[in-house]
């Protein structure tokens, strides 16, 4: 077993774990899911051999099992190996009783690979259990990353899959998914089976073709219209999406109006701290592409003043308190609609 240091990075545990560098004790919690299922499934799938897993790796739920027969399982030897596996999913579930595990973690089996998934979440740092699984293994907290990563994480899993991707894709990805990484990865794999053979980039067209986004009538040209206050194609954009109630959800298009213009008031608040700002820095520093940046934001940034701006976002978080049915019931294009006009005008 390994040495246990206090901080983990994804990178450092994918490391340790490639190296078979293991630590008896994993906790694995915070609200992005992605890299704990990352982590738990290498666990799963690579420390043991198919031969080991049958009477050496257990999977529990945290919906399913009391804390008791977690510690139970944990306390088992393994059977023909040097390891057994056990691994706790969903295990927030069993945030009542989960200090229960301090005993355990004081003086954790050698022989145990013991895994707590505990999503969406984490534990009060200030806990005993907390600070033993940091002591004597592993305490990882998967963050949310912030939107202005995403593009970098885009083209990182891209690389990593050895498969191109254009500019234009990563932007309509970021604005149509924003920080869902897990549904980022999931789209992308969906992209990869359905691309030609052929071809060894993820065009923009791929996108709009397998991602449901319209090339003409989605979220992210309607921002665009609303940016350069094209009165008509935003009208157009809205009644399409009336008519296609299918093909749209309110939800993701409030979120991408609300992280354009959210960049276009950090890029107006960098104006201000320096009038001289460069395209360049400034699309370095909010994660956008210079080129996109150039042609999708500064027009916005030109057509509103900041007051306007900071009244612009309030109104899509009023609109996005009436989708979820505050204020009485509306319908999806009305709220988009009232919402155009406030903007606008």
């Amino acid at each position: 077993m390994a040495k246990a240091e206090n901080k983990y990075t994804y990178e450092q545990i994918s490391k340790d774990l490639s190296e078979k560098k293991y630590f008896p004790l994993y906790f694995l919690c915070g609200e992005e899911p992605y890299y704990i299922d990352k982590i738990s499934d290498f666990i799963e799938k690579n420390i043991l051999s198919d031969e080991e897993k049958d009477m050496n790796l257990t999977i529990l739920y945290g919906k399913e099992v009391k804390i008791e027969e977690v510690i139970s399982a944990a306390r088992r030897f393994p059977v023909l190996s040097d390891y057994q596996v056990v691994i706790v999913k969903e295990a927030q579930n069993l945030k009542r009783n989960i200090e229960k595990i301090e005993k355990y973690a004081q003086n954790p089996l050698n022989s145990t690979i013991l895994v707590i998934c505990y999503k969406y979440e984490k534990p009060d740092g200030r806990k005993k259990y907390a600070k033993l699984f940091s002591e004597k293994g592993v305490l990882f907290e998967s963050a949310t990353i912030y939107d202005n990563h995403v593009p970098k994480f885009i083209n990182d899993f891209c690389q990593k899959q050895k498969i191109k991707i254009d500019s234009k894709a990563v932007n309509m990805l970021t604005e149509f998914i924003g920080n869902d990484l897990s549904r980022i990865v999931s789209e992308i794999d969906k992209l990869l089976i359905v691309k030609p053979k052929e071809v060894d980039i993820i065009t923009a067209e791929l996108v709009e073709k397998n991602v449901g986004i319209s090339k003409n009538y989605n979220a992210f040209e309607l921002a665009k219209a609303l940016g350069q206050r094209n009165i008509l194609l935003a009208n157009r954009i809205i009644d399409y999406f009336g008519k296609n109630p299918k093909e749209f959800a309110i939800q993701p298009a409030l979120t991408t109006l609300n992280n354009y213009f959210l960049n276009v008031f950090f890029y107006q608040r960098l104006k201000q701290k320096e009038e001289n700002i460069s395209v360049d820095f400034a699309a370095q520093r909010l994660g956008l592409n210079p080129y996109f940046f150039q042609m999708q934001y500064l027009p916005a940034a030109q057509n509103y003043n900041p007051t306007k701006i900071r009244e612009i976002i309030s109104e899509i978080r009023k609109a996005d308190a009436r989708s979820k049915g505050f204020g009485g019931i509306f319908s999806d294009k009305d709220i988009l609609k009232e919402l155009v006009f406030s903007i606008l005008h």
